[in-house]
């Protein structure tokens, strides 16, 4: 019981398909995708310089670990 859609489009019938896209539809998808991977590197270049980890473990009441008694 397999009908066709009347409506639907072919493949052959998208103008855009195998490759006979226009070319400022190719432009306008390389300049989305540029824009999108510098974003990403500016995005991961803030996140990387802004990701200071503090390597104390404490508190004044509880100073945590203390290193002059280490190895000894």
């Amino acid at each position: 019981m397999e009908k066709k859609m009347i409506n639907e489009p072919t493949l052959e019938s998208i103008e855009d398909y195998n490759n006979n896209e226009s070319q400022d539809k190719r432009k306008t998808v390389r300049l989305i995708v540029l824009g999108l991977i510098i974003l990403g590197v500016i995005y991961t270049a803030i996140r990387f310089e802004f990701n200071d980890v503090s390597d104390y473990i404490g508190t004044s009441k509880y100073p945590g670990i203390n290193t002059t008694k280490c190895g000894s």
